[in-house]
């Protein structure tokens, strides 16, 4: 017997693969994930749940009380209107780009995604029968998704295109009118346009812009993992018209049922408690980023100032040797190819640990003699 052909195309995560093979005493640049802790009153709202009995299935939508604050805060963050109805609270950003995956794209449907991008796009649209189509992110560019590109690689097969800004794993912010043009051929095409926002606290020199804002056709997806270092609560959303709502429900129902009911409740004292914890943690990251870059270019490692999210993605000789020389040294890395054709000249560093850390990273891969 055998599983089917479409798990049988699938690989397993080369960020998880990293991750296992590391040493006692490695330093790990390979999961993207804070390195900060959950700030006490979200973790103080969650356990009170546990305590006062929130410890049941909730509706398949989400608490009332959460959509609500969630509508509040993407009219106000992200200029979306957007009411309790058309949000769908999910179990993390992961489970709502499989869901638009499932019930929005059919076998031999074309999806465009970024290349290099977040390796869960490419898998979902395979799971889902479709056919990911790869839009190169240039390093001429600065490694972000353009219009230009986007419209290039438009077929008569075309169902859907994801963005993602700041990207996972390039650190790329769009500009603004890439998304508006994005959004407006989407919808002169009809085709669905899905926006992965888990990033968008995260940004340093840029502004992040949400293409719901320009387009019918759009829907957003975001989460709590990143923003409020809650990686391990899975909580998550998404956002669009209705009608596309209550498509993606059908699989929530059918997989997950509800998101965590004491999460919930975490989530909802995330929204509405203070913002503080967000601002220390990226002037933070981008401490940790400017040193990272100019360390890795004064190596003569060629790299990008990313924008936003905590990575950096620089072009490597030989990356494959390059991560197995860093392993040696005690230094975990992710090899760009497993990100898209794109990225198999880079490599992915996460600075998600400590200044010191990654102080000691810089020194053990400057010690290579790259």
């Amino acid at each position: 017997m055998e599983p089917s052909k479409r798990v049988r195309s699938i690989n397993l995560s080369e960020i998880r693969k990293m991750f296992e093979i590391a040493g006692e005493n490695s330093i790990n640049l390979g999961l993207g994930e804070p390195d900060f802790k959950t700030p006490e009153h979200i973790i103080e709202a969650t356990s009170t749940a546990m305590r006062e009995g929130f410890t049941h299935y909730t509706s398949n939508m989400g608490i009332l009380e959460l959509r609500e604050a969630l509508s509040m805060k993407l009219k106000k963050d992200n200029g979306i209107e957007s009411s309790p109805e058309s949000i769908l609270v999910t179990v993390g950003a992961s489970e709502a780009i499989y869901m638009c995956m499932q019930a929005l794209v059919d076998p031999e449907d074309e999806v465009l995604i970024p290349d290099p991008g977040f390796l869960s796009y490419d898998a979902c649209v395979n799971l889902a029968g479709g056919i990911p189509r790869g839009i190169e992110l240039k390093m001429e560019n600065d490694l972000r998704m353009t219009s230009q590109e986007v419209q290039e690689g438009i077929t008569n097969k075309t169902k859907a295109i994801i963005l993602n800004s700041p990207s996972n794993p390039t650190g790329s912010v769009m500009k603004k009118e890439d998304v508006k043009a994005i959004a407006e051929i989407a919808d002169d095409h009809g085709i669905y346009l899905i926006s992965d926002e888990v990033y968008e606290k995260i940004i340093y020199d840029d502004k992040h812009h949400s293409p719901a804002k320009f387009c019918e056709n759009a829907v957003t997806i975001n989460g709590f993992s990143k923003s409020y270092a809650m990686t391990g609560f899975r909580i998550g959303y998404v956002t669009a018209h209705p009608e596309i709502i209550k498509e993606l429900l059908k699989i929530h129902q059918y997989t997950t049922a509800c998101a965590s009911s004491m999460v919930q409740k975490g989530a909802l004292a995330a929204l509405e408690g203070p913002q503080n914890s967000i601002d220390y943690m990226v002037g933070e990251f981008k401490r940790r980023r400017d040193m990272v870059v100019k360390r890795l270019n004064g190596m003569g490692v060629k790299c990008i100032n990313p924008h936003g999210a905590f990575y950096v993605f620089p072009k490597v000789d030989n990356p494959y040797e390059f991560v197995v020389e860093g392993l040696k040294k005690g230094v975990v890395m992710v090899p760009g190819r497993a990100f898209g054709f794109h990225g198999k000249n880079h490599v992915r560093m996460s600075y998600a640990t400590s200044y010191s850390q990654l102080e000691e990273a810089m020194d053990r891969l400057e010690s290579m003699n790259i």
